[in-house]
């Protein structure tokens, strides 16, 4: 949302007499690791035993509130962008069914170790209008809460997607998370479907996302001038356009 992350706490729940302690450490340890990389310090936190290990962080941030990103500001107009590729849900559920390749997984696991410091560092720069993360609701379903906050509705060209190596032959054969699967049957209601768009591309913008990127609506300039001093992973993937009786509508 624009803010500058303060300091971190740990929230730890964790087998300990299942599970090698090492394990923990390690997971600590890569806390520590992207904590640092953020520019935050851990000072502290909570732990309990449970039978399903889990580990997430606490932040404090501050943030001017003039200039908070929010998802509800999206205008008529604006382009939309894409920071990071999709398909970590695919391949996570594949990788659990020994189908995924190991480039598919290198890949797929360095963009999920990179935060989204950089290119919100690099947004701060240009004029933006509405702002939100994909994360487990996938492409869809964050882009749906972004045009119902701002009152508008959004058109979609698949074409222009992009997606990690391996991803669509993956979804080919069933290598599909049970939370994609739920994504889907939720915004079949809020979307329009092209007659060209597959079922298994329909999963793959439902798609469940791990530490995915940014999704982004800024004026045409901002977004073309922001695409020349980004990597080459930002894509514009559609444009937002005046409310109507869809608020998602997907070409190709």
């Amino acid at each position: 949302m624009g803010g500058t992350p303060l300091f971190a706490l740990n929230i730890v729940a964790f087998p300990i007499n299942e599970i090698p302690k090492i394990i923990l450490n390690k997971i600590l340890q890569g806390g520590i690791d992207k904590a640092e990389e953020a520019g935050v310090s851990i000072i502290g936190g909570h732990s309990i035993k449970d039978k399903e290990p889990k580990y997430g962080l606490v932040v404090t941030g501050q943030i001017e509130e003039s200039r908070m990103w929010k998802n509800s500001n999206a205008q008529p107009g604006d382009l939309i962008l894409m920071t990071k590729k999709l398909g970590t849900g695919i391949i996570a559920t594949a990788i659990k069914k020994g189908d995924a390749e190991i480039s598919t997984i290198a890949e797929a696991v360095q963009s999920m170790k990179t935060l989204n410091k950089e290119t919100a560092d690099q947004l701060k720069d240009f004029k933006v209008n509405a702002v939100t993360d994909i994360s487990g609701f996938g492409l869809l379903g964050h882009l749906k809460e972004m045009c119902e906050a701002s009152g508008v509705s959004a058109e979609i060209n698949f074409s222009t997607i992009k997606f990690f190596s391996g991803v669509f032959d993956l979804a080919k054969t069933n290598n599909i998370p049970g939370g994609s699967r739920r994504n889907l049957e939720y915004l079949k209601q809020y979307t329009l479907f092209a007659p060209n768009i597959t079922k298994r591309d329909q999963i793959l913008v439902s798609d469940a996302q791990t530490s995915g990127g940014l999704l982004v609506s800024m004026p045409p300039d901002e977004a073309h001038r922001f695409m020349e001093s980004s990597d080459s992973e930002v894509s514009i993937i559609g444009k937002i356009k005046t409310q109507q009786n869809t608020l998602i509508q997907l070409l190709r």
